[in-house]
């Protein structure tokens, strides 16, 4: 019995930690959501001393000496216990600096966050939502309003650059003090990746991409010239149509947004997400759906309390945006609701962040699919067929441009984190010239990085989106072919089909954090993150090709 003694001594350990992080992390959760849906400044001050609290605890240094004891002993017999050991070990040691260098990091992204949540664009004595600057940037043929507009959508920048730079400042010094050259690097190290790997990553999907977005982008550029009269070389940033041309302006004739105009969001999730098995309605029932006065503007999914508490927010409206936002964030709270409850508490979150963003793209991208619009009775089947060759070099086009202004962000961020007294201005331009091709304005020296939202609040995060696009591809082919057998992949929707639902639940839900993400991988499609399923699906379109 005595040799086992130091592995009931881990697990009395475990249990009181979840006692006490547990709890707060319910009541954190709760703040944080009352908070966005408010801007109320007493919430977010709320969510930081809660924040704090937790972070007290992984920060304890007797606790912390206690785990590193274990480092060196054998627990693989014991699979929950080994990884729920691996998870707070990792969060301890993320925490392993002074009390004060964590407030100061809490409290000032709790400010950063406070200006993005309130924050409103002011153009010509008028203050604009981001839904108004995205409906004026994707519609608007006037090349002065168009340009007034985006300017203005970049002004939260100036208000945060400073922050956010002293933010990165404080990572570092925190990171340092753990033994890691640069807070990036520590946020992948401790999430599980290995920076050479996501690098070689980024380098093989450069090559895979370059030449057929160049290729794309010249039709983009060829249509919007002629759309506002000037030549192709004089386009600039603000006539494309998206505030960061993350997502490519509507150049095909497939105008899906007029499909949403009359539908029901909200009916049409229901109605999908219930076919397939994968109920919603107690999800619905809890969630914040439409925008308001100093309601934050973008969408999220929260897991109060692991066990079953899950909400989402949204800033509706009638549009293809919108309708694929709602799918992707439903996507992340049934991944969540299908988590396995025998699981310890620690365990009942996603394998990985990329693991959960991979659910959430797979049912997000069906909006410009014309299967799914049709089996959804979004279109008729005249129409789905009408528009099928335009949606697809649509959904092409889309996934393109995403994947080139992901190399901005990731490349962005990691030089950010090796040396934030750079001149970031001209970083940032030189990579969004380089991978997206988009021409600085003249004269241009504005904190431009600094208005998106995820440089500033979620660090080392954004490369996770395109780790979830691949598991997406690889996830949608394995349905397809090995659940569903489908000669034609471009054909399916999986509306209707439960067993969809029934593989997703039993064979990648259920296990939450209890498998490495890697090894979930292999275990629910039979073989490691593969990107040549991407390639397959978008950039070779052997099987979504009309030609």
């Amino acid at each position: 019995m005595k040799s086992h003694e130091p592995f009931e001594q881990l697990r009395k350990f475990i249990a009181s930690h979840q006692a006490k992080v547990a709890p707060l992390s319910k009541k954190l959760n709760s703040t944080y959501y009352n908070a966005s849906l408010t801007g109320n400044a007493m919430e977010f001050e709320k969510a930081s001393k809660l924040q704090m609290k937790i972070n007290r605890i992984y920060s304890n240094k007797d606790d912390y000496k206690f785990l590193k004891k274990f480092r060196k002993t054998d627990i693989s017999a014991d699979r929950l216990l080994k990884r729920q050991y691996e998870l707070i070990y990792n969060g301890y040691i993320a925490n392993q600096f002074d009390e004060e260098l964590h407030k100061k990091i809490i409290k000032l992204s709790n400010k950063v966050e406070e200006l993005f949540s309130t924050f409103r664009a002011e153009s010509n004595g008028r203050k604009y939502t981001d839904n108004e600057i995205d409906e004026i940037l994707a519609s608007s043929d006037n090349s002065n309003e168009l340009e007034e507009v985006w300017k203005a959508s970049k002004q939260i920048g100036q208000l945060t650059a400073k922050d956010v730079i002293l933010l990165v400042k404080l990572r570092n010094k925190a990171a340092r003090k753990l033994g890691f050259k640069n807070f990036h690097l520590m946020s992948l190290t401790l999430d599980e990746q290995n920076e050479k790997e996501i690098d070689s990553l980024f380098i093989r999907l450069d090559d895979l991409t370059r030449d057929k977005y160049e290729e794309l982008k010249s039709e983009v550029d060829k249509h919007l010239a002629e759309r506002f009269s000037i030549k192709p070389e004089e386009l600039m940033p603000w006539h494309y149509g998206d505030k960061f041309f993350q997502s490519p302006p509507k150049i095909f004739s497939a105008d899906i947004d007029k499909f949403f105009r009359n539908a029901d969001l909200i009916a049409v999730s229901r109605g999908y997400y219930n076919g397939i098995g994968l109920e919603i309605d107690d999800i619905l029932e809890r969630s914040d759906l439409f925008e308001r006065e100093n309601k934050y503007q973008h969408a999220f999914c929260t897991d109060i309390d692991r066990d079953g508490d899950i909400r989402i927010v949204c800033n509706l409206i009638n549009n293809q945006k919108w309708m694929g936002t709602l799918l992707h964030e439903l996507g992340h709270a049934v991944y969540d609701k299908y988590i396995s409850k025998e699981l310890p508490w620690i365990l009942r979150i996603q394998a990985h962040i990329f693991t959960t963003e991979a659910i959430a793209m797979l049912f997000g991208r069906f909006v410009q699919n014309p299967a799914w619009l049709g089996d959804m009775n979004i279109v008729t089947k005249r129409e789905a067929a009408k528009i099928r060759s335009q949606s697809v070099r649509a959904m092409l086009l889309d996934q393109l441009v995403f994947c080139r202004w992901v190399q901005v962000m990731y490349r962005f961020e990691k030089e950010m984190y090796k040396d934030p007294d750079q001149d970031l201005n001209k970083l940032w331009w030189k990579l969004v010239e380089k991978y997206q091709k988009l021409k600085k304005p003249k004269d241009r020296n504005e904190p431009d990085w600094a208005s998106k939202i995820h440089i500033a609040l979620y660090p080392a995060y954004y490369h996770n989106y395109m780790l979830g696009e691949l598991l997406a591809s690889q996830l949608f082919f394995y349905i397809t072919s090995k659940v569903l057998k489908t000669a034609k992949p471009s054909g399916e929707s999986f509306a209707g089909k439960m067993n969809v639902g029934k593989y997703l639940k039993n064979s990648f839900f259920n296990y939450g954090a209890l498998y490495h993400w890697k090894e979930l991988i292999i275990k629910s499609t039979g073989e490691p993150l593969n990107p040549e399923y991407y390639a397959q699906q978008f950039i070779n379109n052997t099987d979504f090709d009309d030609r």
